[in-house]
């Protein structure tokens, strides 16, 4: 993986978590812990980790969008598990 993409999903991923930073600074309906924060981040990155190295190892158009379409609901069956516990696993805090 290339230094410039890498730092790419790095400053996306920062970008992403300041909106429920910011959002905590004016509306007390975001109340994130740091480990929220922790846990999205490392799940943002693993993502975006994920979907770049199948943007540069897959050379099919066809097929990089069926990866990335893969990895992308892995990513929200996921976070919709860790925050409302659509399944019902100890991850949810179920």
């Amino acid at each position: 993986m290339k230094t410039n993409r890498l730092l790419i999903v790095f400053l996306i991923v920062g970008a992403i978590l300041l909106i429920p930073f910011l959002a905590m600074q004016f509306d007390t309906g975001v109340n994130w812990s740091a480990f929220d924060f922790i846990v999205m981040g490392i799940l943002l990155l693993i993502t975006g980790i994920a979907i770049e190295r199948a943007l540069s190892m897959v050379s099919s158009a066809r097929n990089r969008l069926i990866i990335c379409g893969i990895i992308l609901m892995a990513f929200l069956l996921v976070w919709a598990e860790l925050a409302v516990g659509v399944f019902g696993t100890p991850f949810a805090g179920s």
